[in-house]
């Protein structure tokens, strides 16, 4: 593992928060019939890539809120099928006590759902804990930009890193982007876990073999 002084860490972070600002500025400027068009495009691409799963498999999924690439869609279509869909827990515990790792709870439709941390909509069932990753053959990743060998750019908050400490080493790792956001390169860090595969509206893109 190469070794990084403080000053490289520090002049990472900021080359991530540029990046992050000028992504998401893009993103706000997206007209919504272009959101709306970019969205299904990616459903139906991904919905092509899961489309063998057996219904006793177990998916993990954000949950999308604007301008984020759309995964509401794809988590309906999933549950309609029987796929077990984890969705992450970021709201206080029912004891009111704060979340201290990453948690996930099983999705069991739309009328399940309640607004939690940063208006981001999660399960209102009981949570399973960070280990519940571990189900999982699919973990679909936010994140803001990657590379064509799976280098991940996320969304700053470092909750898809804690929480794939508790992936399983076989899991697929997706990520949906706009086709703006496949870049050569990116800043990355020592515990950065790069993706297996990259979707956006025209392609879908296995970055193992560029490794």
């Amino acid at each position: 593992m190469t070794w990084l002084s403080e000053a490289d860490h520090a002049a990472l972070r900021e080359a991530k928060k540029t990046l992050r600002n000028a992504v998401r500025t893009r993103r706000t400027a997206r007209s919504p019939e272009d959101t709306a068009a970019f969205d299904h495009a990616r459903f139906e691409r991904i919905a092509g890539f899961l489309g063998d799963l057996p219904a006793d498999s177990v998916v993990a999924c954000y949950v999308s809120i604007a301008p984020e690439p759309g995964t509401l869609e794809l988590i309906s279509w999933l549950h309609a099928r029987q796929v077990t869909v984890l969705l992450p827990m970021l709201g206080k515990r029912a004891d009111g006590t704060p979340r201290r790792e990453p948690d996930w709870a099983p999705y069991a439709g739309p009328d399940s759902l309640r607004i939690g941390l940063w208006g981001i909509p999660e399960p209102a069932g009981e949570s399973l804990g960070a280990e519940a990753l571990e189900q999982a053959g699919v973990v679909i990743c936010s994140g803001l930009a990657g590379t064509a060998d799976g280098k991940r750019l996320g969304m700053g908050g470092g909750w898809f890193d804690r929480a794939l400490e508790h992936a399983s080493p076989d899991a697929v790792l997706v990520m949906l982007l706009n086709d703006n956001e496949l870049m050569p390169d990116l800043p990355t860090e020592p515990w950065d876990r790069r993706v297996d595969v990259i979707i956006t509206p025209s392609q879908s893109l296995n970055t193992t073999g560029d490794r």
